[in-house]
């Protein structure tokens, strides 16, 4: 489990979650809402919280994925992202671990690239967290 970030205060549903998609509406509020739920809908095991003051999805107490919405886009992040198969390239950054993809109201992303990006992201930390 090197090199992983753990937040054993993640829980199964975080009001404070809840609370930032309400604060973050409109077009981008509803991109984040929605990449969250996916990120939410990957498992039981599916543990939340608020991290660095933006949604964050972890398998169990490892973070796998996150949303963020700024100015004119949404980032949906992965903390694992430098190691994940990105077929359709949708994956940016040049960090040592992290990539995200980069969502505007105006684009078109292939929802079911992202949607396998996210599964993809939950399988490899479940595998990680069972290794470690």
């Amino acid at each position: 489990m090197n090199e992983l970030f753990l937040f054993s205060s993640s829980v199964r549903r975080d009001p404070a979650i809840d609370r930032w998609m309400e604060v973050h509406s409109g077009e981008l509020g509803a991109i984040a809402r929605r990449w969250f739920q996916v990120m939410r809908d990957c498992g039981d095991d599916v543990r939340e919280l608020l991290h660095d003051g933006h949604p964050t999805a972890c398998v169990g107490e490892a973070a796998f994925a996150y949303v963020n919405a700024f100015k004119a886009h949404v980032n949906v992040g992965f903390f694992r992202g430098a190691e994940l198969a990105d077929p359709d390239g949708l994956l940016e950054g040049a960090g040592k671990f992290m990539r995200h993809v980069k969502l505007r109201p105006e684009g078109n992303v292939d929802a079911r690239a992202l949607a396998k990006l996210i599964e993809t992201a939950y399988t490899d930390m479940k595998g990680r967290m069972k290794a470690g």
